[in-house]
């Protein structure tokens, strides 16, 4: 990679190193966080011209030590005169991202719409952002390793950036620490970085988190990415031709709706999703068996996360293919019908305080003493080893209250994907505001949506179509 000197104004930058395999937009992201000036606004001064953003290095012929020209204006906040209106750019950083009503977008950098829309849809979680930014600048502990550690503070310190800028802002130094990381993020192509996939990038975010943002003592507290985001499911597992039956614990941070011909719905393909087939050794036969492994949900996080399994291997062109299959979902998700008969008893309380309180919303009627005594129960509930629901413990939530669960969930963001292949297209991020509002978060450009086109995302062309929605649960803090 050439090392060039870049003059702008009065500064002398004397060593910037071009990373000739991305597009000049990545370099002028490099100087943006050396200037402050946005790319947008960045001349730069090159044999032939000024340099576009999506110029070929080898035609610019930029040469090792060469001394290049910038021009252009850095933000900066105009003060505003002492009377007059208030405009959006006359206030300070975090005042203009509540009037303008949402958060930056990400620039991407060379086909990391994957990790941008990733981020943005993460980055909406505010418990998460709550506990990120506890997390230490210095020194982890014994059991965690240093790229583990770096790629927290990253995410940490990137999720405090977006918070702070309605303009967007350049990931490079969380795309480098995520690379380095998981190398397969790296992967390059003809020497260009290739697109990957949006899952893989929030599945192996979210394991890396779950490591490093452990509770202090486990025996008090859970895992706090755990109780966000983690699943307990119990499977009853059967071998029809044995007999055979036996019984298994797991945690899992999503769960996946299956698609096939008779999946028209979110809730079919769950179901789906919750049965498997699997292939073993029989004790009792002695030899390999077809086994039904069938699943419940045994307890919830506050936020659910449900995976739509559109891409598979296609052995003919060697490479992932995509199911278009429309698949609706709703912006209200109930999973009772999935849970266990214990789950069951503790969600019934909760659920039927709810079913009051809209029937008061709708002038109904309501039988006082059932309510006193449905909350009584709720207070009374508790898991099986005697201590209230993980998601009790979380954060923001009062000490003198506990926090129930309905097994209800309202749809808070969608990460959706374009194109025919796993390997192409391209990812976007919807998210809900706490406002209320939809953004879409394409890339470096945040655009408001209404709600009704959110539900549209549920595929059957080449339209934009939801691959991961996320859920939030809707409590009782009793």
């Amino acid at each position: 990679m050439p090392t060039v000197s870049v003059k702008w104004q009065k500064e002398l930058f004397p060593a910037v190193e071009i990373d000739t395999s991305q597009p000049p937009l990545v370099f002028k992201c490099q100087l943006y966080d050396l200037t402050g000036v946005p790319p947008e606004r960045q001349k730069i001064m090159v044999k032939g011209g000024l340099l576009k953003d999506d110029a070929d290095w080898s035609t610019v012929g930029v040469k090792e030590g060469q001394k290049l020209m910038m021009m252009g204006t850095a933000d900066e906040i105009v003060k505003a005169p002492e009377k007059g209106p208030v405009f959006v750019e006359d206030l300070p950083e975090e005042e203009q991202v509540v009037a303008v009503g949402h958060t930056a977008g990400l620039y991407n950098l060379g086909n990391t719409c994957y990790m941008n829309s990733t981020l943005q849809c993460l980055h909406s979680v505010p418990e998460l952002k709550s506990v990120l930014l506890k997390y230490p600048h210095s020194g982890r502990s014994n059991e965690l390793d240093q790229s583990s550690h770096l790629l927290t503070m990253a995410t940490r310190d990137l999720f405090s950036e977006l918070d702070r800028n309605f303009k967007p802002v350049a990931p490079m130094h969380f795309l480098t620490v995520l690379r380095k990381k998981y190398p397969q993020f790296g992967q390059m192509h003809n020497g260009v970085y290739m697109q990957q996939d949006a899952e893989e990038c929030w599945t192996q975010l979210l394991y890396t988190l779950s490591q490093s943002l452990k509770a202090p003592d486990s025996r008090d507290n859970p895992e706090t990415l755990k109780a966000l985001f983690g699943v307990d499911l119990v499977s009853r597992v059967h071998c029809a031709e044995s007999g055979e039956e036996t019984s298994e614990s797991e945690s899992v941070y999503s769960l996946k709706c299956h698609i096939s011909h008779e999946v028209n719905h979110l809730h079919e393909g769950l179901k789906h999703g919750l049965k498997s087939e699997l292939e073993k050794v029989s004790p009792s036969l002695g030899r390999s068996a077809i086994y039904l492994k069938e699943s419940r949900i045994n307890d919830l996080p506050r936020y659910l996360t449900v995976q739509f399994v559109r891409f598979f291997w296609k052995r003919e062109s060697n490479q992932k293919a995509k199911i278009l299959r429309k698949v609706d979902y709703p912006l209200e998700l109930d999973v009772y019908d999935f849970c266990s008969d214990e789950l069951r008893k503790k969600l019934d309380a909760p659920r039927q305080i709810l079913r009051e309180e809209e029937s008061k919303k709708f002038g109904l009627k309501t039988s006082e003493k059932n309510s006193n005594s449905m909350e009584n129960d709720v207070k009374g509930s508790s898991n099986a080893s005697g201590e209230p629901s993980s998601a009790a413990t979380q954060e923001g939530v009062p000490s003198e209250k506990r926090v129930h669960l309905s097994g209800i969930y309202e749809l808070v963001s969608v990460l959706t994907h374009k194109g025919r292949s796993a390997d192409s297209g391209h990812y976007v991020a919807w998210v809900k505001q706490e406002n209320g509002k939809w953004i879409q978060y394409d890339d470096d450009n945040p655009i408001p949506q209404r709600e009704d086109d959110i539900t549209k995302l549920s595929g059957g062309g080449d339209w934009h179509m939801a691959y991961i929605c996320m859920y939030k649960a809707r409590v009782l803090s009793i």
